[in-house]
């Protein structure tokens, strides 16, 4: 069980690599600063240098203080890593951003339910005001900040007309990797696009990368930590290695989802998007809370959206989005207890609790 437990921690972090893409490096992206395909380039080994060195306070902290404290054996972490690897691979196809981190903490909450383990309700409480709060405070201030940055000269607004188009190129299909490292065509003017704006973004999205390495490792492999199978430098590097390989093969979907199916973007929205991402997700970070990238970014698109008017919003994408945050923590409730309670009537609870 604990090679099992181990492949599916490795096959998580896979499936949190590509589904990240889109939050780290989706806003360079629609501005057409950098292509979809030199931009997983850039995110991949930032965000395994950053699970293999930033992420050891995270990896105890989930290992010890959600997952391995939690009473659950290693056969009962295979329950848990194993939901949450499941939906967030099913949200990986659907190209639909949801929240690992929710998805995990609700599969341990599930599967401790059906243990009869106690559960530390006041802390998930807490949890869930942050995640509730984080995309409408993004949403906020996504707006405010579209409308300040409309304010100042050197920036300039590129047309809504200028915004449709990229998108609809874009939703026609991938670009040909030989106009991309041609030169030529869209592609091609990718990395001189948007001028300094440009250029600061993929910096921005080079940093979340980096970030979202650090944070989100340990919802994969936490468990490694917690069970004592993998010390954190290890866990951060195998799952490091997990999540750069879901970035380069599986990362296009999520990536294009976010930057062109969401809203129409021009650079004082895309610029908004990712500094109020960065915002919400360090405040969190500072108040020892863990929030969604995924969702700070998408609320803050949404009040970008709304502040070039409701035409720049594609609503029926945001209304899918939105029933994935809802839909995520459910089916991780759900599934872990219920996959929990038949390996009990089965193995019995020995096998299970530690």
């Amino acid at each position: 069980m604990t090679a099992v437990l181990v492949v599916l921690a490795v096959g998580f972090a896979y499936s949190i690599g590509a589904h990240y893409t889109g939050a780290c490096m989706g806003m360079p992206h629609a501005l057409n600063a950098i292509s979809a395909r030199r931009a997983l380039i850039v995110m991949a080994p930032l965000a395994l240098l950053g699970a293999t060195v930033a992420s050891h306070g995270v990896e105890h902290t989930v290992g010890r203080g959600l997952i391995g404290g939690a009473g659950l054996s290693v056969p009962g972490l295979v329950i848990v890593v194993g939901v949450a690897f499941g939906l967030t691979s099913l949200f990986n196809r659907l190209r639909t951003p949801t929240s690992t981190i929710q998805i995990v903490v609700f599969s341990a909450v599930g599967a401790g339910l059906a243990a009869g383990l106690g559960i530390q309700w006041n802390h998930i409480a807490e949890l869930a005001v942050i995640w509730v709060t984080a995309p409408l405070a993004a949403a906020a201030l996504g707006y405010l900040f579209t409308k300040v940055l409309d304010l100042v000269p050197s920036v300039g607004v590129e047309s809504h007309d200028r915004a449709e188009n990229l998108a609809m190129v874009a939703l026609e299909g991938p670009v040909p990797i030989t106009s991309e490292d041609s030169g030529a065509g869209r592609a091609g003017t990718a990395a001189t696009a948007g001028g300094w704006l440009g250029a600061a973004l993929v910096l921005v999205g080079a940093l979340a990368s980096f970030t979202m390495g650090g944070n989100d490792v340990a919802n994969a492999t936490g468990s490694l930590v917690g069970t004592r199978i993998l010390g954190p430098l290890a866990a951060g590097l195998v799952g490091g290695l997990g999540i750069a390989a879901g970035v380069l093969t599986w990362g296009r979907p999520l990536l294009r989802r976010v930057a062109f199916d969401i809203v129409s973007v021009d650079r004082p929205m895309a610029t908004a998007a990712q500094l109020v991402q960065a915002a919400v997700v360090l405040s969190a970070v500072a108040f020892g809370f863990f929030t969604s990238m995924n969702q700070a970014l998408v609320g803050a698109m949404g009040g970008a959206g709304v502040a070039r008017g409701r035409q720049s919003v594609h609503a029926s994408t945001l209304l899918d989005i939105v029933r994935a945050w809802v839909i995520g923590p459910g089916a991780g409730i759900t599934l872990g207890f219920a996959f929990t309670r038949l390996a009990l009537s089965v193995a019995g609870s020995h096998y299970l609790v530690a």
